[in-house]
């Protein structure tokens, strides 16, 4: 993986490696803390355990996928739309969601929190870096035009 170009460390690749760690962070406490992580929220242990480890790597593997916004913030925009608002946000709703349908612990809304404020700063770094140019398509007429000689 390339070196980030270091001027172009603006809100996008800052939100990028935060958002490597912060699901790094939690995939690797789900692998190898799962029932530490039960007690401290009070709840049984997942039956069985595939359901947790596959959460794990899951979220490994999208902490992972961050390097690549990190590292080349113009080219992978696309990856931070779907992992940060749709993802995260999503994750947050069914939180607070599980949380009043489900009686789920009202620890877990602290996850809510959490996959919230990612999700919004995501959305904010994307918006406040969006490039004009592009949502016109650099200038096109946005009319299909014939190539004939």
């Amino acid at each position: 993986m390339t070196t980030p170009d270091r001027s172009a460390l603006g809100p996008v690749s800052l939100i990028s490696i935060l958002s490597c760690i912060y699901d790094l962070s939690i995939g690797v406490v789900l692998l190898a803390g799962r029932d530490w992580l039960a007690r401290t929220f009070g709840v049984p242990s997942p039956q069985p355990p595939i359901f947790v480890e596959l959460n794990a790597v899951f979220l490994i593997a999208v902490g992972i996928g961050y390097l690549l916004p990190y590292a080349k913030p113009e080219s992978y925009r696309g990856y931070l739309w779907v992992m940060g608002p749709l993802l995260k946000g999503g994750g947050a709703l069914a939180f607070v969601a599980d949380h009043y349908a489900h009686a789920s612990p009202r620890a877990f809304l602290l996850f809510a929190a959490s996959d919230a404020a990612v999700a919004l700063l995501t959305l904010w770094a994307l918006l406040a870096t969006r490039n004009p140019l592009r949502r016109t398509g650099g200038g096109s007429t946005g009319r299909a035009e014939s190539r004939q000689p």
